[in-house]
């Protein structure tokens, strides 16, 4: 399989399969389409270590919401959109009510293709404090803490020190983590998000992975919630190449080797502050199923 760079893992099923061909079965890995809220799901579960051989990921279970409609401004997008993140979020957590979260938004709040996890935390429902000091009015609520992580560059810590001394500290029962990530498609940038089980290298879609958030490196499950927000320009240009009947070109070979170019949408702000309002009004339907998007709009604001 060419090196197309890609973090989502429908598409590197994809990729395997225009390299492998369709008639050959991909050992290790089981796919489902379906819909939630009329939006398109696709779950991939990389089932041993031949399908994380084959995919280039870590053994779990990844779903991607095509939420296309959201751009489109179709009728009822926006709370159609939420509640589908909410519902298959829900089923990947797997908590009893009143389990503490810890919700982590991952990136650089200044560059706006990496901030989708800041953004996203600022549309957390924050509770852990009320919880403990007012339990007679919120002691039905989730405990739930957040936190925008920053960059190494801007704090002087790694965002895996600083959530593994807060998981230490907080002892939540699973963390969230939001980041941008990078897809191999244009027709996939802000209108896909990525859960997934496996936890989350912290910088990946902008080509500047950390250290990995997982169960191994903080001692809880780690739910990524993830947005392609860039194409690696090699990728797209080698895609191009193939698509007007150039044939398969290696990314790798482009430009002399060269990296570091991505492309991100003209409009990307407009769209960055959609899709972390979406994320984080679906995370907060998923970790308090007994509100309403009215009653999470009346909470924050």
């Amino acid at each position: 399989m060419l090196n197309r760079r890609t973090d989502l893992a429908v598409e590197a099923r994809e990729l395997w399969e225009q390299s492998a061909g369709q008639t050959t079965a991909l050992e290790g890995v089981e796919a489902r389409d379906g819909t939630r809220e009329g939006f398109s799901v696709t779950t991939v579960r990389v089932l041993d270590e031949r399908g994380s051989r084959a995919l280039g990921k870590p053994v779990g279970t990844y779903v991607t919401l095509e939420l296309s409609g959201l751009l489109r401004r179709e009728e009822e997008a926006f709370p159609r959109a939420a509640r589908a993140l909410a519902a298959e979020l829900s089923a990947l957590l797997k908590l009893p009510d009143r389990a503490p979260v810890l919700v982590v938004g991952l990136g650089n709040r200044a560059i706006t293709p990496d901030a989708v996890g800041p953004l996203a935390a600022g549309h957390t429902m924050v509770t852990r404090h009320l919880v403990e000091r007012a339990p007679e009015h919120f002691g039905s609520f989730r405990p739930v803490s957040a936190l925008a992580a920053g960059v190494l560059g801007t704090t002087g810590m790694e965002s895996g020190e600083l959530v593994s001394a807060l998981v230490e500290k907080v002892e939540p029962a699973c963390v969230l983590a939001v980041d941008a990530l990078a897809s191999r498609s244009l027709d996939r940038l802000c209108r896909t998000v990525q859960l997934a089980d496996t936890g989350i290298v912290p910088g990946s879609g902008v080509g500047n992975s950390r250290a990995a958030l997982n169960r191994e490196t903080l001692g809880v499950p780690v739910i990524a919630v993830g947005a392609p927000t860039v194409v690696d320009a090699a990728t797209l240009a080698a895609d191009m190449l193939a698509g007007a009947g150039r044939g398969e070109v290696d990314p790798d070979t482009l430009w002399g080797g060269r990296e570091g170019l991505i492309v991100t949408p003209k409009d990307i702000d407009a769209q960055m502050a959609d899709l972390a309002k979406v994320i984080g009004y679906g995370i907060n339907l998923a970790l308090h199923p007994g509100l309403s998007l009215a009653d999470v709009e009346m909470f924050l604001s």
